[in-house]
């Protein structure tokens, strides 16, 4: 019979290469998960540890009858790993997201044993990812199991498969379903005992295989968020081993003009991507937290999550199966392509598949993620063919997906590689402007209306703290952040043949070579903050479209401080109706569709209250007060810009250059083009050190040509402070044109 336990606790930790003579007495007591980047990893700076540490646990031979076998289970362990016991090396894992697995027992010593794990999160140029907008957490950060099993076991050594693996092929009509269920074995056995439900069927095992098939009448469906039933397989062995899958009978499509389909209905996919980490613990989560993050993507009625840009938790993608989710699951190819890790790309994928082939909540294998960013290569090409091809050949049931960056031309052959093509557009926060969005998505589904088509990234940052009376893009002010969904949100309802959208992002996250918005060492284009405390205007926006639970959300809350003689008042709903009072007295009534904007005197300080007219109990309130000059608190520096001027018209001087000019027009002279280069070099360096690994392509480059400097010198953000752009554009004044 196997057994398993959690095996947190107990465990010493070495910040010290001590290789794997280590003994307790050189570590500190630690639980897992763990992480050593928790904190360095999330300041800023790009100067979190990044090296081999070492985690060992002592522990007494457990009592083993006649044949059994020990083994260690580590769901995660960033990024390399090596597990010894007593001295003897057991096994090397690479890629710190997925599940592997050591036997135990050939290393067993009578009494003590000492395990010792190396794991290490050093820069190599064979193990993904290397160059990213996000931390690379180092650590065992994930839950460690020891496991106990009879002689004759379910596969424990493939590439941490459950040893069990099934396949539901659903009929025409939806009523009925096969079940295949498959089993691998270690050691000798005749037959596997498969069970479902009440039926019980005897299946040979043939070279450490075997299969059966069951048959569903009236078969119950995995139905997304209306009803994600979850059926139950078992597989039993003579000896008294059992493994048990859960799984999800479903149909899905994705059409080139229908988008997703569940089931045999068009089911519009709208959510968010995630990443595994949270202020304070880095990517060393409990269950805790993951429900948490679970609770708050249903607050919000997404239906669909990108896990980026790796293995999540098993757990996670269990609760996603729980709650109904569409899941688009990926490695980590990203943002730069390294010759040497091929090999690695493709083990990750095979761990990926394998690992979570019966999780109903997928429905498509990312291949990679902006891995273009860096420039094309034949053997990137050759790379992805391979990756696609092995995806294929585990998976028939899924397809592969891939999340080009939007300086990928999108006639390019990479492009239509994987069986759905998806962009990560920031037009209206990088470069560009919110219209160009829409523009993109037309141009392509006119010229390819056959090609399955899908917005995976698009986002704005936004710092709570960051308020503004006339949001603007590179403001990092919640007011923007929310204007811009408002758009992209727009876009999506009326393009019905885009197949899915994943907000970038759900949650902040770590990423310690950022430093900009106030907050260095994170991305904050989260709907919810690093610490999960706030949830943004944005979030509610999400939750008018995407949620059924009446609510009725006031923006602006933060925006207490307000020197405007009229201010806006903004509501997001999912009602028809909404009543806005002013200090408990009745200012006007609205209908509408999911925004509501109110315009309101402010003479002092003011309550404000929003109902829904159909339902006074559905309601919200802040308070704002009528100010002199607005709270400089509320401006992240270098976003006042245009603001140094009383008049824009000052930044002129008739027949020189000035920050108006587009760069496309500064670099036309040499003592102007020499300055600018200067000012996007700091500018670039903000953005730490992914930016410098990126190749813009011509046709993006002419696009921010065309933008006057000024756009971007907002963007740049604290990079550029405005006393610098103030006192270049004296300089570009002196430089006639």
């Amino acid at each position: 019979m196997r057994t398993t336990e959690l095996w947190n606790n107990g465990w010493y930790f070495s910040r010290q290469d001590c290789g794997h003579a280590l003994t307790l007495a050189h570590g500190e007591a630690v639980t897992l998960p763990h992480t050593w980047n928790a904190k360095d990893g999330t300041d800023g700076g790009n100067d979190y540890y990044r090296g081999r540490c070492w985690y060992v646990k002592k522990f007494a031979a457990p009592a083993l009858a006649d044949g059994e076998q020990l083994w260690i289970e580590l769901r995660g362990a960033a990024m390399t790993a090596e597990v010894f016991l007593n001295g003897q090396k057991l096994v090397a894992h690479s890629g710190g997201y997925s599940t592997f697995r050591a036997e135990l027992t050939p290393a067993l010593a009578a009494g003590k044993n000492l395990l010792a794990v190396s794991v290490d999160n050093s820069a190599n140029d064979t193990v993904y990812p290397q160059k990213a907008d996000f931390t690379f957490y180092g650590g065992l950060y994930r839950d460690v199991y020891l496991l106990c099993v009879p002689t004759t076991h379910f596969a424990l050594g493939y590439h941490g498969a459950p040893g069990i693996r099934v396949t539901p092929k659903l009929s025409a009509d939806f009523k009925s379903a096969e079940i295949v269920v498959e089993a691998w074995v270690e050691g000798p056995a005749e037959h596997v005992r498969f069970t479902l439900g009440d039926q019980t069927l005897d299946a040979k095992v043939l070279d450490g295989h075997a299969e059966s098939v069951f048959h569903l009448e009236n078969v119950h469906l995995w139905d997304g968020l209306d009803d994600p039933y979850l059926y139950t397989a078992k597989a039993r062995l003579d000896s008294g081993d059992c493994v048990t899958a859960k799984f999800g009978v479903r149909s899905f499509a994705v059409d080139p003009e229908k988008g997703f389909i569940l089931n045999g209905r068009r089911y519009p996919l709208c959510g968010a991507a995630r990443h595994q980490d949270r202020a304070q613990l880095g990517n060393a989560l409990t269950v805790v937290e993951h429900e948490e993050d679970m609770a708050l993507i249903r607050e919000m009625g997404a239906n669909t999550i990108r896990l980026a840009h790796y293995q999540h938790d098993q757990y996670f993608y269990d609760l996603c199966d729980q709650y109904g989710m569409i899941v688009w699951a990926e490695i980590p190819y990203i943002t730069q392509h390294m010759p040497n890790g091929r090999e690695n790309t493709l083990n990750q994928m095979r761990e990926l598949i394998v690992q979570n082939y019966n999780h109903p909540c997928i429905v498509s294998w990312g291949i990679s993620n902006e891995i273009t960013a860096s420039g094309m290569s034949a053997d990137l090409v050759e790379n992805h063919r391979l990756l696609n091809d092995l995806c294929h050949s585990l998976d028939s049931t899924r397809p592969t997906a891939m999340a080009h960056a939007f300086m990928l031309d999108p006639e390019d052959p990479l492009v239509f590689l994987p069986d759905i093509c998806s962009y990560n557009l920031y037009y209206g926060w990088y470069l560009g402007e919110l219209e160009q969005n829409d523009e993109f998505f037309d141009t392509f589904h006119t010229a390819h209306p056959d090609i399955v088509i899908g917005l995976s990234e698009y986002g704005a940052d936004a710092n709570t703290a960051y308020q503004n009376s006339c949001p603007h893009k590179g403001d990092w002010s919640e007011g923007y952040q929310a204007i811009y969904h408002e758009h992209l949100l727009k876009m999506w309802s009326e393009r019905p043949y885009i197949w899915a959208m994943h907000c970038w992002n759900m949650f902040d996250f770590g990423a310690d070579g950022r430093s900009e918005g106030g907050k260095p060492g994170q991305n904050q284009k989260g709907l919810v903050t690093f610490d999960r405390k706030i949830k943004k205007d944005a979030f509610y926006l999400y939750k008018a479209y995407l949620s059924k639970a009446p609510f009725v959300h006031l923006c602006g809350r933060r925006y207490r401080d307000r020197a405007e003689q009229e201010t806006e008042i903004k509501v997001y709903s999912n009602q028809s109706a909404v009543t806005l009072l002013v200090d408990g007295k009745e200012f006007e009534t609205q209908t509408g569709d999911k925004i509501f904007r109110f315009v309101v005197p402010i003479t002092a300080e003011h309550t404000i209250t929003a109902m829904a007219t159909a339902d006074e109990a559905c309601n919200d309130s802040i308070i704002i007060r009528k100010v002199k000059t607005a709270n400089p608190a509320y401006f992240a520096e270098g976003t006042q810009v245009i603001n140094w001027f009383d008049k824009p018209e000052e930044l002129l001087r008739e027949g020189y250059y000035s920050i108006l000019d587009s760069m496309e027009d500064l670099k036309k002279n040499p003592q102007s083009a020499a300055l600018l280069a200067k000012i996007m070099e700091k500018a670039s360096a903000s953005y730490g050190d992914v930016a410098k690994s990126i190749q813009i392509p011509e046709a993006i480059r002419r696009q921010m040509d065309k933008m006057p400097l000024q756009k971007m010198l907002e963007q740049a953000g604290k990079a550029v402070p405005p006393a610098m752009a103030k006192e270049l554009n004296a300089a570009l004044n002196q430089i006639a044109k």
